[in-house]
């Protein structure tokens, strides 16, 4: 199997699964999830719950603030070398225009992370519910037609990688964190 193959097999699979340009319920779900993983949803959560939370919130919300933007930074840094286009499409359009290129997915990467995150940092209740809710993520940008299957799957296993390796350094972080005169946590 040549790697020309290998992509228009995901090609294939991957506009099997659109359902971008069929109106219905299926379609509707499919927005709403592949928006639930944007970042400025994210951004402004997490800084509602650093304002809002108790200690074990801030901690929570920092700790994931700073996994995700690294998580942007590497995944950005992906994207200019690989250089993939995005399949053709009309839906997302500011996706298209702010970020052309399609591998790894930073969707797919961001809702895996924070649910590797959550399953390290807790609640367990929460954790359940964003691993369930990261496949949906990831299967959703597949679905609305922004990304190949292949983008989709590039991205949570680094999103993975990056939660993992966030757990191990986040209580070295916060640790630095306190250092600060101004109480971040």
């Amino acid at each position: 199997m040549t790697f020309r193959s290998i992509l228009e097999l995901d090609a294939r699979l991957s506009d099997r699964l659109r359902v971008a340009e069929k109106p219905g319920l299926l379609r509707t779900l499919a927005v709403f999830f592949a928006h639930s993983g944007d970042s400025w949803f994210w951004g402004l959560g997490l800084l509602l719950l650093w304002w809002q939370g108790d200690a074990f919130w801030k901690r929570w919300a920092v700790t994931l603030f700073a996994s995700i933007a690294v998580l942007a930074v590497t995944v950005l840094m992906i994207k200019l070398i690989v250089r993939r286009r995005r399949p053709e499409g009309e839906w997302g359009g500011i996706y298209r225009n702010t970020d052309p290129h399609s591998f790894p997915s930073g969707h797919a990467a961001r809702a895996f992370l924070i649910a590797i995150l959550a399953i390290g940092l807790g609640p367990a209740w929460l954790a359940i519910f964003l691993c369930l809710w990261a496949p949906l993520v990831s299967l959703a940008r597949v679905a609305m037609g922004v990304h190949y299957v292949s983008d989709v799957v590039a991205g949570m296993v680094w999103g993975i990688i990056v939660g993992l390796i966030g757990l191990q350094v986040a209580p070295l972080f916060l640790n630095w964190l306190m250092q600060f005169p101004i109480p971040l946590l």
